[in-house]
């Protein structure tokens, strides 16, 4: 008799847990790919076509500092045999300083370049997690991720609020150009 009443009395209580936690809201969780804000959104373009144009002019004053080194090169290879010992090692090492100053050109355009990504990536950002976190909150969303960083395999098409939080972005952009 008593196991029976000990016995009731835990499925009484299972139950009741039971019931509880099927009652509870469901979680609602979103995902959202920066990635594809960044290639689709107005500030995306902007700032791709931005540092396309930078890129380019960088590349224009490598390519101009280039060529001035192989015409250096060039006119110490022709100049070579009439110039005199000191003159040759005096051009040589001008156009090994040049060739090392077009290295260091390099290095440093293309650390301008990541800067400025970088620094534009971080802005646009920003302002998506800004939206996410208001979305969020509107919303009731218990957990919105990054899909590449999380490493999310698979997600639902309907958990997924990158149009949602683009849309919302290009209109704040739009009203700040």
């Amino acid at each position: 008799m008593k196991k029976s009443i000990i016995v009731a009395a835990v499925l009484i209580v299972a139950a009741m847990f039971t019931c509880s936690a099927f009652a509870a809201d469901a979680a609602k969780i979103g995902i959202v790919s920066f990635e594809k804000i960044i290639q689709e959104s107005s500030a995306g373009k902007v700032m791709q076509k931005d540092l396309k144009a930078k890129l380019n002019e960088l590349q224009e004053k490598l390519q101009a500092e280039e060529k001035r080194v192989k015409e250096m090169s060039a006119a110490l290879e022709r100049e070579a045999l009439v110039l005199s010992p000191e003159k040759k090692l005096e051009r040589q090492r001008e156009l090994r300083d040049n060739a090392d100053d077009l290295k260091k050109m390099k290095a440093d355009y293309t650390q301008e370049m990541k800067i400025l990504q970088n620094k534009r990536m971080n802005q646009i950002q920003k302002d998506v997690f800004d939206i996410a976190n208001k979305l969020g909150k509107s919303q009731g969303y218990l957990l919105i991720i990054e899909k590449k960083v999380a490493g999310v395999i698979y997600a639902a098409d309907k958990v997924d609020l990158t149009d949602a939080i683009m849309k919302e972005y290009n209109s704040i952009y739009a009203q700040k150009k």
